[in-house]
């Protein structure tokens, strides 16, 4: 009697943890290995800008995010750590989403928290689509030739590990 309780008792728990193991093997945004498609953003100044200005060049990282995205303010050390150790091997976007906010509160926000990063603005979603980005603090790692290397989100994303991983695809 003891035995099949246990074993119910691990089947029970085995089924619960079933929804989080599948989502952990489940793509999240754009597939690795895909190219996003072309898009076009602005500047915070209002300028239009390709993203094939960096895409295809050397790796780019983008990263999807708000003002008031607490998660994304955790992930700002790992980003800035990044940076400073790949920053003259790689491209560090982040693509402010226009959910709650406007280009003058993401102006005003950098104005009193500079970060050491190009930041574009995504008025009318079209990155978000592009990169099927699910929400803020997502991030995509692009390698020189424009591919996906790696996408993420939350706050404990290795940063580093997945910039590696696109700087060795260039051989350097």
């Amino acid at each position: 009697m003891k035995a099949c309780v246990v074993r119910n008792a691990w089947c029970v728990g085995l089924l619960l943890l079933l929804p989080a193991l599948l989502r952990a093997q489940e793509v999240i945004g754009i597939p690795v290995g895909e190219a996003p498609p072309a898009v076009t953003l602005e500047s915070l100044n209002g300028d239009t800008v390709s993203l094939a200005r960096w895409v295809g060049k050397k790796p780019v990282i983008v990263e999807f995010w708000a003002t008031w995205c607490p998660i994304c303010a955790e992930l700002l050390p790992r980003m800035e750590a990044a940076q400073k150790k790949y920053g003259d091997r790689a491209e560090f976007l982040v693509v402010a989403v226009a959910v709650n906010q406007s280009k003058n509160s993401v102006r005003r926000h950098l104005d009193q928290h500079p970060m050491p990063f190009t930041f574009l603005w995504d008025g009318n979603g079209a990155a978000v689509r592009a990169f099927q980005a699910p929400s803020t603090s997502y991030v995509a790692v692009l390698d020189a030739r424009g591919k996906v290397v790696y996408t993420g989100v939350g706050a404990d994303q290795d940063i580093g590990a997945a910039l590696e991983k696109a700087v060795r695809r260039l051989g350097g």
